[in-house]
């Protein structure tokens, strides 16, 4: 069986790809409505939209958008709780850190692309074991976010690799379309908070449902680039 060119660098989104840090998203909304008197809300409601952020979370416990009266106010709320304890109960997905490993023991690079700002991408990255990343790009770092390439161009050029010898790993649409529209393989996480069923219609590359997968077909890649030098 063929497979796809080995990368010389595989990049990651970082909120329900590398980490699971849904946890810490819904207790900093949560605070906001027990602040207010409210009971919180369920924790299944909130998992899903914890790659949207501060939109998918006020979205999902007070049923605001961006364009809603009152928004800015709990959006500010949020972040400051979140600021305050992002590393309480998040972590890394089972696999990741095996993964991140082979990666490295194959002499690749890796780095994250993710949409949550600098201030909290910086901070949070050393806690949960990732702050050895070889390029953290944020929602804030280029002119655009994704869906945009430009962040995951600007971490192929931090990391001195075309674009197309880059992987992108992500579970959310818009990490697929700027995976796409970089010139990158794209990979969907369907261990991540989408699940497996809707990624199917995103038409990544690929769609795996645990990190071990992606690091099998690194390693199938590798092998068969080692057999066509040979």
């Amino acid at each position: 069986m063929s497979h796809p060119a080995a990368p010389r660098a595989i990049l990651f989104d970082l909120d329900g790809t590398l980490a699971d840090t849904a946890p810490d998203l819904a207790a900093a909304v949560n605070l906001l409505r027990t602040e207010r008197g409210l009971e919180p809300t369920a924790y299944h409601v909130l998992r899903p939209t914890a790659s949207a952020g501060a939109r998918g979370m006020i979205g999902a416990a007070f049923g605001l958008t961006p364009e809603d009266e009152g928004f800015a106010v709990l959006r500010d709320g949020f972040f400051a709780n979140y600021q305050a304890a992002m590393a309480v109960n998040s972590g890394l997905f089972d696999g990741v850190q095996e993964l991140l490993d082979g990666i490295e023991a194959a002499g690749l690079r890796w780095g994250v692309v993710t949409n949550k700002s600098q201030r909290f991408t910086d901070p949070l990255l050393p806690q949960i074991g990732l702050g050895h990343a070889g390029c953290a790009i944020s929602g804030d770092t280029t002119a655009h976010a994704k869906p945009h390439p430009e962040p995951l161009l600007e971490a192929a050029r931090r990391l001195g690799v075309a674009p197309e010898q880059c992987w992108y790993v992500g579970d959310d649409l818009r990490d697929i379309q700027a995976g796409k529209a970089a010139g990158m393989l794209t990979i969907a996480a369907g261990w991540g908070y989408a699940g497996a069923e809707e990624p199917r219609s995103w038409q990544a590359d690929y769609l795996h449902t645990q990190p071990l997968q992606l690091l099998a077909l690194l390693r199938d890649c590798l092998r068969q680039q080692a057999e066509l030098a040979a």
